[in-house]
């Protein structure tokens, strides 16, 4: 995470020094989500490097269901318990749901924890496109708003359901085509991480400091959810590969697909945006400390 966090300064200062404007920005977020992300996916199963099962697979999709089914439930309490506007808890129910498990999630996951983690990322993965286009449109939009199917099928959501296809089936693919992969993949965790940083460069953390209500959400969300998650597995008696995992995914900060989707319909996203930069920044320190609570627990 040390290392990480060196990554995202150096995003923060191109930025600063003006080096990666708000076009380059985007245009290298679109590489690393449409291209690097799935192929660090699809690398991760072609490296040889995971030992897990068919069963695990099994458990991961389980596992993965009753997380998304908490925090749906979760998203709807989760404005009344901060009281909320009227008008703004629909954000606060998208922020809950759906955090940045897949620009920031992938590569971290990749970076710190063990391979076969990785199974527990693209089963999330693929049933956070899923439910974002169906459910998490419906939540931005009201009770009648538009879901986009077509979405789904995402460069992110078909790699990855194409390489759980090549784990179950265990599928070799020829050297001219895994390492491509492998070489793309490889330059996913700089090029997200120093994005990652320009977001915070450009985004005013100053203003959501002053916000009671972010602060009560990252106690809410991004720390007691966490631990809850690691007692209740560590009871059930599930391997620290899956407790990782699955505290990872738990603890990652806001994502920017609900921002981006609220910006299009003409919504005011000050609240968006400024959760993304302060949660982006606690992450920094609540990850490791959530990794480390996993070993003391």
């Amino acid at each position: 995470m040390g290392v990480i966090a060196i990554l995202v300064i150096i995003g923060f200062l191109l930025r600063r020094k003006d080096v990666v404007d708000d076009l380059t920005s985007r245009k290298l977020s679109a590489i690393v989500v449409d291209v690097c992300n799935p192929a660090l996916i699809l690398a991760s199963i072609l490296s040889g490097n995971i030992t897990a099962t068919h069963h695990d697979l099994i458990i991961a999709g389980i596992i993965g269901v009753f997380f998304y089914i908490v925090l749906i439930i979760l998203g709807c309490i989760m404005p009344f318990i901060l009281k909320a506007a009227p008008e703004n808890r629909r954000f606060y129910n998208l922020m809950t749901v759906y955090t940045n498990i897949g620009f920031l999630g992938i590569p971290v996951a990749k970076a710190i924890l063990p391979e076969n983690a990785i199974l527990y990322v693209i089963v999330l993965n693929v049933m956070y496109s899923l439910l974002f286009y169906t459910h998490g449109l419906r939540v931005l939009n009201g009770r009648y708003g538009h879901m986009s199917i077509k979405n789904i099928f995402n460069p992110g959501t078909v790699m990855a359901a194409f390489s759980l296809f090549v784990f179950w089936f265990g599928i070799t693919l020829p050297p001219i085509i895994s390492n491509t992969v492998q070489y793309t993949g490889n330059a996913t965790v700089f090029l997200s991480m120093v994005m990652l940083g320009v977001s915070i460069a450009r985004s005013k953390v100053t203003d959501a400091l002053k916000d009671i209500r972010i602060w009560a959400y990252i106690g809410l969300r991004m720390l007691l959810i966490p631990v809850i998650i690691i007692l209740i597995m560590k009871k059930a008696g599930f391997d620290s590969v899956a407790i990782r995992a699955m505290c990872l995914m738990a603890s990652v900060p806001v994502g920017n697909l609900p921002m981006i989707q609220a910006e299009k319909a003409g919504m005011d996203t000050r609240i968006l945006s400024s959760a993304i930069a302060l949660t982006t920044v606690f992450s920094m320190f609540s990850i490791p400390l959530l990794q480390a609570v996993i070993t003391l627990l």
